[in-house]
């Protein structure tokens, strides 16, 4: 064990050792035979304190072995092992000497289960979202056909930022980009990420929101799996266009929002139309819209001339029924008519004033008078008796 490990040098005159000696070169003894190591084992106990500190029991079949996984360590895992869990455990033996106790100072930790401790969380975030309905496809909303103001929100020194820009500017330059620049992984990023999502709803004309990042590894992309950070997507004011890392990558961000696109370039399409395409659509509605103005002037004109036929027709109609009903009337007008009685022969007497005389005493001798007749007056005059 070499001279720094004498086990008999810290002994007193009286041949006896502190409880504190014996810990202390215990803890010496342990840690200079016992590298660091992986140790596989069934978690068990596991306590998380205040300070952050996980403490927790691996064991196995014939032992158990205490562990501490500090806060500066456990940090950077997406999620704590269950009680139960299959795990590999890497650290540094040691003794804790105020207590005694032989224990495992563990920096690494991975589940045995396929995916590690990762999917473990992945998983268990999926289900929570799943149990309040935020996977159902019948949530997603549709995407606005003609985007006007769309927030992208990535961190502004990537490259998915850069393939944004250049696919709206090609595609539809007449878009508005609001650029909310926060981080996409480390710490931080799930903080920022949730507060970018809440300052849409204070964007005013806002119509899409895309949310990026390019490729990286699965601790890289984990933010995008945080189950605040899914939920703050759910909770965005307008609909969401997801494209985090590669096209294999799928995230809890791209399953809660209301489009996936496999790459950041893919989503910038998504949220505009090609104005090669709109103007093209834009000249056949138009032709289409001129073949049928001209189609309905041409019926128009049709109709009209029909009208006009008919309305003709129906005042000759008119006119001729008109004319009958004169000419009846005036047949009986005429049968009616003084003249027509005169024409049979009789004859009616008019005094110098005008009035008809019908009576014989109405002839006094010496009377002048006039006389119609049928085709005409005579004068005449009664006799002196």
């Amino acid at each position: 064990m070499g001279a720094g490990l004498d086990l008999f040098a810290a002994a007193s005159a009286e041949g006896a050792w502190t409880v504190g000696e014996v810990t202390r070169r215990a803890r010496a003894v342990v840690e200079a035979g016992l590298p660091p190591l992986w140790v596989r084992g069934e978690v068990s106990g596991l306590k998380r304190w205040q300070s952050g500190h996980w403490y927790f029991t691996l064991r196995d079949r014939t032992a158990q072995l205490r562990c501490v996984m500090f806060a500066k360590d456990n940090r950077r895992l997406p999620t704590a092992p269950a009680d139960g869990m299959q795990v590999f455990a890497f650290g540094r033996p040691t003794v804790w000497e105020d207590k005694g106790e032989f224990r495992l100072t563990v920096v690494e930790l991975l589940s045995t289960e396929a995916g590690g401790l990762w999917q473990v969380a992945f998983e268990k975030a999926k289900a929570a979202l799943a149990r309040d309905g935020l996977l159902d496809p019948a949530r997603k909303r549709p995407l606005p056909a003609y985007a006007q103001r769309i927030a992208v929100i990535t961190s502004p020194d990537g490259a998915a930022l850069r393939d944004i820009v250049a696919v709206v500017a090609r595609r539809w330059p007449l878009a508005e980009l609001l650029v909310v620049p926060t981080r996409v992984q480390g710490e931080g990023a799930v903080a920022e990420l949730c507060a970018a999502f809440k300052l849409l709803g204070r964007l005013r004309g806002l119509d899409v929101c895309i949310v990026g990042r390019g490729g990286g590894s699965k601790e890289d992309l984990w933010a995008f799996n945080s189950e605040l950070v899914a939920r703050a997507v759910a909770a965005a004011s307008v609909p969401v266009i997801s494209a985090i890392g590669h096209e294999t990558d799928v995230t809890l961000c791209d399953l809660v929002a209301d489009f996936r696109a496999a790459t950041p370039s893919a989503a910038a399409a998504a949220a505009t139309p090609d104005q090669a395409e709109v103007l093209d659509d834009v000249a056949h509605l138009g032709n289409r819209l001129g073949r049928g103005l001209a189609s309905r002037v041409d019926l128009a004109a049709q109709r009209l001339e029909q009208s006009l036929d008919q309305l003709s027709g129906a005042v000759a109609l008119r006119l001729e029924r008109h004319r009958h009903q004169l000419a009846t009337a005036s047949g009986r007008l005429d049968a009616l008519s003084p003249l027509r009685i005169l024409e049979r022969g009789y004859s009616l007497a008019r005094d110098a004033r005008g009035q008809v005389l019908r009576r014989v005493a109405q002839f006094p001798a010496g009377l002048a008078f006039r006389l119609r007749v049928w085709d005409g007056e005579v004068s005449a005059s009664v006799p002196e008796s």
